[in-house]
């Protein structure tokens, strides 16, 4: 039996929202005033709603009060979900249904670590909602990523130390999250922007069974050598 787990982030890696998550934020951008583009929107990947809007606000040097914050996080949270809402398995990226396969044929099992609080929403849109052990989103947690509580807590859910984990992750505050939870990660995307990841690849068909199985092999390695020591 192995000790290996594995943590996918969503948006970017599983499926590609970030595109509904820009036309949502360009919408209230317009109405606010403030002038938007797909590369702000790239600031915006692997944090929360409600930093996102920190954010986007800094952006415009715009200023807002506690109840007007709100009424534009539901503004925004509307159009969003009007966007998934429709969509369907065609949505998944390439390499992930192929790599949740090789996972299962070596049990190896895996959860979602996501900033997202429709995270649930999205897999099911995908039907891919049932194939994971289990979800931690935004619902869960209480720090936006790099803060490591997402993937720390995804580690309990699949009853694994933080070491023995492999996070997936297309965002530079995922990756941070994940290196300071102690875990192995892995940049899904650009390698110049995700540069502090442990491994990069530009998408999943790049990873197969033999990536997961050196590190089952260096594992057993490490028992045999630590039983090797105890009978010193």
């Amino acid at each position: 039996m192995n000790n290996l787990g594995v943590i996918f982030d969503l948006d970017g890696v599983i499926v590609d929202t970030a595109k509904y998550h820009f036309l949502a934020w360009k919408s209230l951008a317009d109405e606010l005033g403030i002038a938007f583009t797909e590369a702000h929107n790239e600031l915006l990947k692997g944090v929360s709603r409600e930093r996102s809007l920190d954010i986007l606000l800094d952006i415009g040097k715009v200023s807002l009060s506690d109840a007007k914050r709100q009424v534009v996080l539901e503004q925004k949270n509307k159009a969003y979900l009007n966007y998934i809402t429709k969509m369907g398995p065609e949505e998944i990226l390439a390499g992930v249904e192929q790599l949740l396969d090789g996972l299962d044929r070596l049990g190896i099992p895996y959860v979602l670590g996501s900033a997202s609080k429709n995270a649930s929403l999205i897999l099911k849109q995908v039907h891919l909602l049932e194939r994971f052990k289990g979800i931690v989103d935004g619902n869960s947690v209480s720090k936006a990523k790099p803060d490591p509580e997402v993937f720390l807590l995804g580690a309990k859910l699949l009853e694994r130390i933080p070491e023995h984990c492999i996070v997936f992750e297309d965002a530079i505050a995922g990756i941070e999250a994940a290196k300071n939870a102690g875990m192995i990660a892995v940049g899904v995307g650009d390698k110049t922007i995700l540069k502090a990841a442990d491994y990069n690849v530009n998408n999943l068909t790049e990873i197969n069974e033999g990536f997961f199985k050196a590190f089952i092999s260096d594992q057993r390695t490490d028992t045999n050598e630590s039983r090797l020591h105890k009978t010193r």
